[in-house]
């Protein structure tokens, strides 16, 4: 019996690891993209929320639509890259964790 529940409490703190770990990374999520021709460059982090920004000279030729056009694209981007990255960790654990219960 002391086997089964050392193996039991052995397994919990793998899986508390694990999710640690899965937290820490979506955590740590960060993406960079700029805009065609370098104008905006925009940095997210894994939930979409815009961390920096970078503006080149090239943005005071530009029309009020024309930037806002740029930056929302190039931050959606990022964002979209963000999320993708964060599903990819998501599925790696989720992977992992059916790996560990097909072994037991």
């Amino acid at each position: 019996m002391s086997d089964a529940m050392d193996e039991l409490e052995a397994r919990a703190h793998r899986q508390l690891n694990r999710i640690r770990e899965l937290g820490e990374q979506m955590a740590a999520v960060r993406v960079r993209e700029t805009s065609p021709g370098g104008v905006v460059t925009a940095v997210v982090d894994g939930n979409g929320a815009l961390c920096d920004l970078e503006l080149s000279g090239a943005v005071s030729g530009m029309s009020p639509s024309e930037f806002e056009q740029v930056l929302v694209s190039t931050a959606a981007r990022a964002a979209h890259r963000a999320f993708a990255a964060r599903g990819d960790l998501v599925i790696a654990f989720n992977h992992e964790a059916t790996e560990e219960i097909a072994r037991t």
